[in-house]
């Protein structure tokens, strides 16, 4: 492990009240520390997951649209606020690492295709453009991902099918085992988030707490909807009276 613990600066005066800081989880965030080398994050949309996470990107140096500390690319919005008043507690400094954002992966991938002269020897040999959205994304974390280095995953799944999403978890067991990586992953996948002896963050009512992959929704709603799906079903397109 690398990353030991995170913590917002010291703020003069209020804290500010403009996104990002008007997210609850990211309002009460004091220490967050890691214990393992994969940690989840999880929770609802907008509940801070990405943005917390896009914030250590840039405290490690990453391109935060997705990169590493060498790729230098214009995207609309890629700075990050919070990223600038939070503070990294290292044991010892990672030197290398990436950071992969979901949303912002088709801009990385024309970056990649303007700047790279080593046959694409890091992504599979392709062009990521050149690939399905799907093989891309497993191109990437397949060839790129390697060695002692901290990588920061957001939303990996996007694109991923259940099978091949079962492959990112072997490359995050290899990496761990063999490597020595860290990784911290937002996620919404029940299947990612089952990585066995990772930590799972919850973000939730304004808090971001440690929890029990049985005690996440993406688990316990996914569990139901396989046993009760037609009763779900029925119930959720009910005319309304």
């Amino acid at each position: 492990m690398f990353l030991r613990s995170i913590r917002l600066k010291p703020i003069s005066g209020s804290m500010p009240n403009y996104y990002p800081f008007t997210i609850p989880a990211i309002r009460n965030l004091k220490e967050l520390s890691f214990h393992s080398d994969v940690t989840f994050f999880c929770g609802e949309n907008g509940s801070g997951k990405s943005t917390l996470l896009e914030a250590i990107a840039f405290q490690c140096g990453f391109h935060t649209a997705g990169g590493s500390r060498h790729n230098r690319y214009e995207v609309h919005a890629s700075n990050s606020d919070l990223g600038e008043h939070l503070q990294l507690s290292w044991l010892p400094r990672a030197q290398d690492g990436f950071f992969f954002r979901a949303e912002s992966f088709y801009q990385f991938a024309s970056h990649i295709d303007e700047t790279d002269e080593d046959e694409y020897k890091s992504y599979g040999g392709k062009s990521l453009h050149q690939q399905s959205h799907g093989e891309s994304f497993l191109s990437l974390f397949a060839n790129r991902l390697n060695g002692k280095a901290i990588y920061l995953l957001d939303e990996p799944e996007a694109a991923l099918s259940p099978q091949r999403q079962l492959a990112l978890l072997r490359v995050i067991y290899d990496l761990t085992k063999e490597g020595g990586a860290q990784f911290i992953i937002a996620t919404h996948s029940p299947i990612l988030l089952g990585y066995p002896g990772a930590s799972i963050r919850l973000f939730e009512e304004g808090e971001i707490v440690e929890t029990e992959y049985e005690n996440t929704e993406h688990y316990s709603l996914t569990k139901y909807f396989l046993q009760n799906r037609e009763r779900l079903l029925a119930e959720l397109f009910k005319e309304e009276e």
